[in-house]
């Protein structure tokens, strides 16, 4: 029989089992609101991760997001991308543009008419986040962010 996670003695903070039991309760909702999505506006389920990533992208590096990096990001052939990208184009999510500098670049926008429908559907989640952060001091916080922070960074060294 498994221990439970409140038979640790430090409790369920140093369990790692429970740990993974909670990321993929988190995980699971994740997706299940991602697909209901992309079932919405007729979407792929993988167009919604390359939406995620272009919207991402300068938050997480620095610059707008091309297709050889969405490429990379998702793990997907270039005819895959290229296809992806076809489908949100044509669906009005998002933009290609030439950079000016280097017509060879291409970089991806998400378009302002597709953002807004995704922060209205994607507002039950944004509630719900702030809901729970209210739950936890800026310290705490602080804290959950840096443990994310570092989590996403061992998964994308496994890669």
């Amino acid at each position: 029989m498994q221990p439970n996670s409140s038979d640790s003695p430090e409790g369920p903070a140093s369990d790692l089992q429970a740990y993974a039991v909670l990321l993929r309760a988190l995980n699971s909702e994740f997706n299940r609101i991602a697909h209901s999505f992309a079932q919405a506006n007729e979407l792929h389920a993988t167009d919604v991760h390359a939406l995620a990533a272009i919207l991402d992208a300068s938050a997480t590096d620095g610059e707008p997001m091309t297709p050889s990096r969405l490429r990379e990001r998702l793990d997907l052939t270039s005819g895959a991308v290229t296809a992806c990208l076809d489908r949100l184009e044509r669906a009005g999510h998002i933009s290609r543009t030439r950079e000016s500098a280097d017509r060879r670049v291409v970089h991806l926008t998400y378009n302002a008419g597709a953002r807004a429908l995704a922060r209205e559907y994607f507002s039950p989640l944004a509630r719900s986040t702030e809901a729970a952060r209210q739950k936890f001091t800026p310290d705490q916080l602080e804290t959950i962010a840096e443990f994310l922070h570092a989590l996403n960074t061992e998964l994308s060294n496994e890669r």
